[in-house]
């Protein structure tokens, strides 16, 4: 992808192909970004995945917490629905969302593309197995020292699992910035697109057999998911480690 990127047309039509590019065209960058709203899209990737983020965040660390520490009626159940919630993939409920989002009418805004992934199950799921091993005698202590609830999730469960949220943070970066089946679906106009389908519409305005145009594209693409798996990928065996998922 990167060697093509940096291709002329006509390199890209040899055979056999050439894995380094005789002069690099790096002007390739600046023509994929300028074909297109490409600017808007990406705006919209980062306003997706950013947005559905911090709302996962805020949904999944109380949910975790009170399933790892807290004894009511009917958590079994709960979690056991939340566990076939993880099973089931959205291909097959994006016809009745679909339809909910049309009566609600913000097909054309981003919302479509956030609601319906604001829990994510599997978070719950690793989080609480973090929560669980963590000593009793902490939290114990930190209600002596009256602490409240949200103190304790949030200046103390929450830095203890780092590592936990490190993995699930880099899951739900890389699966929302680089979906495509769901913001096709859910999306009717080029100003709430995000990159993955603005690039595949990169073949209609560059045409289907400049290659290296759209994977100039791609590597625009994929650098941001690069960046995070550098920063996150120390910590996703620890994570993995520790709660117990070997």
């Amino acid at each position: 992808m990167i060697s093509t990127s940096l291709q002329t047309y006509a390199e890209t039509l040899r055979f056999p192909p050439t894995l380094v590019p005789a002069v690099p065209q790096w002007e390739n960058f600046v023509r994929a970004m300028s074909a297109g709203p490409f600017m808007t899209y990406a705006r919209n990737s980062v306003i997706i995945t950013l947005s559905i983020l911090v709302i996962q965040l805020l949904v999944m660390i109380p949910a975790a917490y009170a399933f790892a520490k807290y004894r009511f009626r009917g958590k079994t159940v709960m979690f056991s629905m939340i566990l076939l919630a993880f099973m089931i993939p959205g291909q097959v409920t994006f016809i009745p969302v679909y339809l909910m989002m049309a009566d609600w009418g913000v097909i054309k805004t981003l919302i479509p593309q956030i609601i319906p992934f604001m829990s994510n199950a599997f978070g719950i799921f690793l989080l609480r197995q973090y929560f669980m091993q963590t000593p009793e005698e902490i939290i114990e202590a930190a209600r002596l020292d009256n602490a409240s609830e949200f103190q304790i999730i949030w200046r103390i469960m929450t830095p203890m699992a780092l590592p936990a949220l490190a993995t699930v943070v880099l899951f739900s970066f890389v699966s929302h910035w680089n979906d495509y089946f769901w913001p096709l679906v859910m999306t009717d106009s080029t100003g709430v697109r995000p990159l993955p389908v603005g690039i595949s519409m990169l073949k209609e305005t560059e045409g289907i057999s400049n290659w290296h145009i759209i994977m100039a594209a791609n590597v625009v693409l994929v650098i941001p998911i690069l960046l995070v798996y550098t920063f996150c990928s120390k910590y996703i065996v620890r994570a993995f480690v520790y709660s117990g998922i070997k």
